[in-house]
């Protein structure tokens, strides 16, 4: 267990982190790559985490990664959204920011624990990004140790969820699509394709939407294949057999 006592960034740097932040937000024109600058920004302030994320609902509730520091964060953020629950899930609905200090101890979310349980993910940070209209998304850090983040270290996501929320509810307009990126709109295809497989294993098999997901993280687990792949070759084949 990590025992260190977190050691935030000295004010100098810190301030820094926040300037690099807010010019961004005004000359940057990709969206893709000022919320990778921020999300960077984020993961080095905060010692000992492995990648951070930030992900959006809709007015239904339904969440998706829109960007990310690595492909853990959108491993365990896609177990999330497509279990409808988890702790990014409850900081957006409770509008609070969520501990977690050892997800594979935590009870709150046994079907999200059981899916990032082959995943280097042991604690997590989450809190909610507000706009003007209300809750827009999360923004959220992972840890490969358990109990590396302290209510120290929330209050420290909370101050940065302020900029990510501005440039969040900026990209969210009418505008949007048309700066989104490939990798951007890669992240947005691969859910597709998870809910596409998922609705052929439903179909297929009888099974709940929950049990079709975990269906697809046992398979990726056990052929050492990225979710993304195994999710095509269920849906080439299932195509490939309707054909027939």
């Amino acid at each position: 267990m990590l025992n260190k006592p977190f050691n935030p960034l000295p004010l100098d740097e810190l301030t820094a982190v926040f300037a690099r932040i807010k010019d961004l937000l005004l000359t940057e024109d990709k969206v893709d790559r000022a919320l990778q600058l921020l999300l960077q920004a984020v993961r080095d302030a905060i010692p000992g985490s492995a990648g951070a994320g930030i992900s959006v609902f809709d007015t239904q509730g339904r969440g998706s990664s829109t960007a990310a520091t690595s492909g853990l964060v959108g491993q365990a953020d896609m177990a999330q959204h497509g279990l409808g629950q988890g702790p990014c899930i409850d900081a957006w609905t409770a509008g609070k920011t969520v501990l977690v200090h050892d997800a594979a101890a935590d009870t709150r979310w046994p079907l999200w624990s059981e899916a990032v349980a082959g995943l280097p993910v042991r604690s997590a940070l989450s809190t909610p990004l507000a706009a003007a209209g209300g809750p827009i998304g999360t923004l959220k850090l992972y840890a490969v140790l358990p109990a590396a983040y302290t209510a120290a270290t929330g209050h420290l996501l909370e101050k940065f969820a302020v900029p990510a929320a501005t440039l969040l509810a900026h990209i969210q307009g009418p505008a949007t699509p048309r700066h989104l990126s490939a990798p951007l709109k890669g992240a947005l295809a691969g859910r597709d394709n998870t809910n596409r497989a998922c609705g052929v294993l439903v179909e297929r098999h009888g099974l709940s939407a929950e049990q079709a997901l975990q269906e697809l993280l046992r398979r990726a687990r056990t052929e050492g294949e990225p979710l993304s792949r195994v999710c095509s070759g269920l849906i080439d084949g299932s195509s490939m057999a309707a054909g027939s």
